[in-house]
């Protein structure tokens, strides 16, 4: 798991290498991404932080509990670090326009601001990040990808001062209920013949 979420980063730092992008250039990109939709309900994530240097400096999972109230998206994420930390972020989301969001949370300074296109999401935002016993003012310059079989990869870049102090990469799947199991086309229930 470990090996694979590590090629996944490299693959998403070739990808996103280039900080010239516009979401509108992915405007005809598919599937589409609608924020309120893809995380309604319980999404799982796996994450990792590598610092400027290259170094892998944290992994971590995160569970996303979210609700749509027509207005409002509201993400309750639950971080587990695999030092044994715990975090809670909850993120208040309003949708301007087809194409427009602003967030709000308890250590997000200010307002975050995305834009979304077809397939991708562009989200920023600044943010007091916990550094050992104290807090740092960062920025996150996040971009989301929603895949063809649902997953949606994450790759957030953090600044301080204008310079670069490490990326993060995430991979997002929602989590299936037993319905969803069930109607599933492989699905095929085991039959038990009672006998005597």
């Amino acid at each position: 798991m470990q090996l694979k979420l590590t090629a996944l980063a490299m693959g998403l730092l070739t990808l996103m290498g280039c900080s010239g992008m516009d979401a509108k250039q992915f405007a005809n990109a598919e599937p589409r991404f609608v924020l309120e939709e893809y995380f309604q309900g319980t999404t799982n994530a796996a994450g990792i932080f590598i610092d400027r240097f290259g170094g892998l400096r944290r992994q971590f999972t995160v569970t996303i509990d979210g609700s749509w109230n027509g207005k409002e998206l509201i993400l309750d994420e639950r971080f587990v670090y695999s030092d044994g930390e715990k975090d809670r972020r909850v993120w208040r989301i309003t949708k301007r326009d087809d194409h427009t969001y602003e967030g709000r949370a308890d250590d997000v300074i200010g307002v975050a601001t995305g834009s979304t296109y077809g397939n991708a999401l562009h989200w920023r935002y600044d943010l007091d990040l916990k550094v050992g016993d104290g807090t740092w003012q960062v920025k996150f310059d996040d971009w989301m990808f929603l895949q063809a079989d649902g997953v949606l990869l994450n790759k957030a870049t953090v600044s301080k001062w204008g310079f670069e102090i490490g990326t993060v990469f995430i991979s997002f799947a929602r989590e299936k209920s037993a319905a969803a199991t069930l109607e599933e086309p492989n699905f095929a229930p085991r039959v038990v013949a009672k006998t005597g």
